[in-house]
């Protein structure tokens, strides 16, 4: 097929992809549309040849189509990426929509980290937050995640038992699942402390911390412990991985009264009324 018999070729499939219809006009030997005035047509510089284009109508359709499929992509990647990152499907509804800003400060704090994390990433800096148990740790380090995930950002929450599980389940290929968490731009680490106090369990959990530092990236990791227990550990092991944790976190002291027994409590009287105690 010569150049020219190609370009006809094209021109006829382009004229089929746009027909004409009842509203339609010509115009200077070409067919314009009949609701936005704009041509549907065009002469080709090169042989004079007649091809099909889209008119403003068509052109703002095909971009809302466009537009449609990009937010359908992205509401795609996001579920992965909220799959991906909380193996507990509780800890998924943990987001900034649902707290209860008891806390104004830290709540404010945590948002920030959020909107400044291209900076705290290109730093490779995190939060240690500690304090009492059901004061909101767990649930604003999530709330964190989940709006970096909103951002199309891969996040993954979990916690020291299940890390440390997985490490000693696959010993063979430990160190290749430690590689694999640098997929996650930020890594929750929840219950610091809660693991079972043992060398072994030390060493696995400096590797996880000490990985992140080396290559880098961000960490987030909640404990009950004080500042006093943080600041002397005594063994050892977890001097080791406090230190390095103080090198990337940025220490937080979480305070107020336990959430969860109060919320407990509140579904206590609200049982016990429809009980009619």
């Amino acid at each position: 097929m010569d150049c020219m018999n190609f370009i006809e070729s094209l021109a006829e499939r382009a004229k089929s992809a746009s027909p004409a219809v009842p509203e339609d006009y010509i115009q200077d030997g070409l067919i314009f549309c009949g609701k936005c005035g704009t041509p549907k047509q065009t002469r080709l510089q090169f042989g004079g040849l007649i091809v099909s284009c889209l008119c403003q109508c068509q052109s703002e359709a095909y971009e809302r189509e466009q537009e449609k499929q990009r937010s359908q992509d992205r509401l795609n990647r996001i579920s992965q990426l909220r799959s991906l990152g909380f193996p507990d499907i509780e800890t998924a509804r943990c987001t900034f929509e649902c707290d209860d800003w008891r806390d104004k400060k830290l709540s404010s704090a945590c948002r920030r980290y959020v909107d400044r994390f291209p900076d705290f990433l290109k730093r490779g800096r995190g939060l240690l937050l500690y304090g009492p148990v059901g004061t909101g740790k767990s649930f604003l380090s999530a709330g964190i995640a989940n709006a970096l995930i909103e951002q199309g950002r891969p996040c993954l929450v979990t916690n020291f038992i299940r890390l440390t599980n997985t490490l000693q389940d696959s010993f063979e290929g430990r160190q290749d699942y430690i590689d694999r968490l640098r997929q996650f731009q930020l890594l929750v680490i929840d219950d610091l402390a809660a693991e079972r106090d043992t060398d072994y369990m030390g060493e696995q959990i400096y590797s996880i911390i000490d990985a992140r530092y080396r290559q880098g990236l961000p960490l987030i990791v909640t404990t009950n412990l004080t500042a006093e227990e943080l600041k002397n550990p005594g063994q050892l092991r977890r001097q080791r991985i406090f230190s390095r944790l103080f090198e990337m976190c940025v220490p937080i002291e979480v305070k107020g009264a336990d959430r969860r027994r109060q919320i407990l409590r509140n579904e206590h009287d609200e049982l016990k009324e429809m009980l009619g105690l």
